[in-house]
């Protein structure tokens, strides 16, 4: 799609709020909360964020853009150069990252630009009448985008902020108390989500009921992980092709003009999931459910990779 800047907005020290509309004033597609798209720039770079307003509202996607400390060019573009009226590529909703709402509650941990996704699922929640609580992790108050919104939620939710504190946040206390039957949702980096996974387990909450959206790679787990090379065999297409230990299957095909769909090359986004006929995979992505993995039915080409030997992929 081609969606319009319709609003830029300072949300809180360093977060961009982004709303897109279509020109013709046509609704758009519709979405489930804690959706996101992906987002071309004039730079050349796409990117992933989340959709911050209400699952209720098609006329508008709001998105929230954090200012990575160390950006790869997607945030500190859109903070430096967006500018009203600018017409973006936008795809349309994917949801990775959805609400269950046959939960009997829903604890939402974020840490940051997290809330972004997990505010859409705290609108569906009060529209819906869901119980629900929020632990929200902020360096400062500053930092800490969406306050006025959740104002008038405030005995649902507590901010932790660091500069207000002495010792961390209080994740063992929120899991806890935890209620029978209630969901986990987290997004935020990587150690604040891997503790409420810990937490989570020391509480004996089922794996099934804790669910992660990430918003980038681990590199200290990326740089561990061993690599080897393998071969692919395209069922379709015929050909075979050797994947060396430094490059991706998805690099390799785009190498030999079999272009398939990617946005994230992270393996967080699932758009790259291609149909897997036989070998086994060893999935290094952070989106398929163990079931899925289990299953070998199907592997993101941008960041898995063969246990052994050889893969044959439906292409």
């Amino acid at each position: 799609m081609k969606l319009t800047v319709t609003t830029l907005r300072l949300e809180a020290e360093g977060v961009l709020g982004v709303e897109l509309r279509d020109r013709s004033g046509a609704l758009l597609p519709p979405f489930e909360p804690g959706a996101h798209v992906d987002v071309s720039f004039s730079n050349g770079l796409t990117r992933q964020y989340s959709i911050a307003s209400s699952a209720t509202d098609s006329t508008r996607y709001w998105l929230g853009i954090g200012r990575a400390p160390v950006s790869r060019g997607g945030s500190s573009y859109a903070h430096a150069s967006l500018r009203l009226g600018d017409v973006l590529e936008v795809s349309e909703p994917r949801s990775l990252f959805g609400l269950q709402e046959e939960a009997s509650g829903h604890i939402f941990i974020a840490g940051g630009i997290g809330i972004t996704p997990i505010l859409g699922m705290i609108h569906r929640c009060v529209e819906r009448g869901h119980a629900w609580r929020l632990l929200y992790c902020v360096r400062s108050r500053r930092n800490a985008a969406y306050l006025e919104q959740l104002d008038p939620f405030r005995n649902h939710v507590v901010v932790h902020a660091d500069d207000e504190h002495s010792g961390r946040a209080d994740i063992e206390g929120a899991l806890g108390s935890l209620p029978e039957g209630w969901h986990v949702y987290t997004c935020g980096p990587a150690a604040m989500m891997e503790a409420v996974c810990d937490r989570a387990r020391l509480a004996g909450i089922h794996p099934g009921s804790v669910h992660l959206e990430r918003f980038g790679a681990d590199p200290a787990e990326i740089a561990v992980r061993p690599r080897q090379t393998f071969s692919v065999r395209l069922l379709r297409h015929g050909g075979c092709f050797a994947i060396p230990e430094d490059r991706s299957i998805l690099d390799v095909l785009e190498e030999h003009g079999v272009v398939l769909p990617s946005s994230c090359r992270e393996g967080l986004c699932r758009s790259c999931e291609v149909p897997l006929v036989s070998g086994q995979a060893d999935h290094r992505d952070y989106v398929l459910s163990e079931e899925e993995r289990c299953a070998h039915q199907s592997i993101l080409i941008c960041v898995s990779r063969a246990k052994d030997g050889e893969l044959v992929l439906d292409i």
